[in-house]
């Protein structure tokens, strides 16, 4: 039997270990590489090869979110299993539209996962069950009405992504600057576009989105075993 070659990225090392103990029970599933944050798991991705990736949203450097669109850019097969505390659905349907293949709540995912990475490797979508009733009693509720147009979610380039999560995590526009390898004056344009675009004008009201997104943690959360 060919096992499921899954790729970890998490940056909480204790939720890590405890996803990498329990899927190293499962016959057909071989953990093959991890990664602590987003940028890490876009390199790793290109080396290893992995059939399925469970992506945290939250990570530092680059979030789960912007990883998966690159990691899909660069290699559409991959399939991407998303892990999130956060269960909004508009945010839900955001990560969907992207490319990715599921999503999980990290608090309840430990009775799921290996069932769901079972399933995106088939080429199945999956959702935590909470999830997945809300996503169907919209859609019955979507076609009752005719299918009404929901709020239109902003669409933010790779890179005004990039900064935004570096903006909320405090960083001056000289240090956004030099961990991106581009100009002030390039972040200076990014974060003008973002603000525009999501009709916010403060650096804690951008911060407060950030949050609000899953991009990053207002705090620590590590119920997942």
């Amino acid at each position: 039997m060919n096992s499921i070659n899954v790729l970890l990225a998490e940056d909480h090392q204790i939720v890590r270990e405890g996803l990498r103990a329990m899927l190293n029970l499962e016959p057909d599933i071989k953990v093959i590489g991890e990664a602590e944050n987003g940028r890490q798991a876009v390199e790793l991705v290109s080396k290893v090869r992995p059939d399925v990736v469970v992506m945290d949203i939250a990570m530092p450097l680059l979030n789960g979110m912007e990883a998966t669109r690159q990691i899909l850019q660069a290699f559409p097969g991959t399939k991407i299993l998303i892990l999130s505390a956060h269960s909004d659905d508009a945010y839900v349907a955001m990560v969907m539209a992207i490319g990715a293949s599921g999503y999980l709540i990290k608090q309840t995912a430990a009775h799921v996962l290996p069932e769901a990475i079972r399933a995106v490797h088939q080429g199945k979508t999956y959702f935590s069950p909470i999830i997945a009733k809300r996503r169907n009693h919209q859609k019955q509720k979507d076609r009752d009405q005719g299918e009404l147009p929901g709020k239109a979610v902003p669409t933010l380039s790779a890179r005004e992504m990039e900064v935004l999560q570096l903006i909320a995590e405090g960083k001056a526009n000289k240090e956004t600057a030099d961990e991106l390898h581009i100009s002030v004056k390039t972040v200076e344009k990014h974060r003008q576009s973002l603000m525009d675009k999501l009709n916010i004008h403060d650096t804690a009201g951008l911060t407060r989105y950030a949050i609000s997104m899953g991009i990053i943690e207002n705090s620590v959360q590590v119920t997942i075993l």
